[in-house]
């Protein structure tokens, strides 16, 4: 039987795409379009959880539903083209390509946006799997087979602990080097820049 072929799931925001252009012009978008207030610089200071866990600091709980499918509904005019690719991103995919390799895109991000994300910035991942925040990554993880899973939150770690793959970060989020590897990180990259070398050996 010939050996499975060496599967890596990535996280979409902060770890692919620096996500904090967009997101911050999301919610001031949401704002002026809801009268309400909200800190978009704080937002932006704390991503990786689902959207809902932030709208809860901002709106009443029983508007948050409806204000989560608001934003998602307003975000692709507005958060898409803003969203560059984070620095060595491409080069990441393309070296688990290169060892022929599968990879993969588990993400909290509202699955069809995050596929909006990817085919703007041309990133071409073998599947994106949305709507799954910290150990219900292990879902899709497991489902597809990973070995190894790479974030940037502590969220991302414990994914992919409870999934049993290698949990290797890049400190490009809201969480140190040091949180990373306090909550379990095998591996702690700068950025994603290191990952082909890191791979490679």
């Amino acid at each position: 039987m010939a050996p499975r072929a060496l599967t890596v799931g990535f996280d979409l925001d902060m770890t692919l795409i620096d996500s904090r252009p967009g997101i911050h012009a999301c919610y001031r978008a949401l704002s002026a379009r809801t009268g309400t207030y909200i800190d978009a610089d704080l937002t932006i200071t704390r991503l990786g959880p689902p959207l809902v866990e932030e709208l809860v600091n901002w709106f009443p709980a029983e508007q948050v539903d409806a204000m989560a499918d608001l934003y998602r509904e307003m975000y692709p005019a507005i958060a898409v083209a803003a969203t560059p690719a984070m620095p060595g991103a491409r080069e990441a995919i393309e070296a688990v390509r290169a060892a022929g390799g599968r990879a993969i895109v588990v993400t909290a991000k509202y699955e069809p946006n995050a596929k909006l994300h990817l085919e703007h910035l041309g990133i071409e991942p073998d599947a994106v799997i949305g709507d799954l925040w910290a150990e219900r990554k292990a879902e899709a993880l497991v489902a597809h087979g990973a070995a190894v899973y790479v974030g940037d939150h502590t969220g991302d770690v414990r994914g992919a602990r409870t999934a049993g793959a290698l949990s290797v970060a890049v400190a490009t989020g809201p969480c140190s080097a040091q949180e990373l590897r306090s909550a379990g990180a095998d591996v702690v990259l700068g950025d994603l820049t290191e990952f082909p070398a890191w791979l490679a050996g």
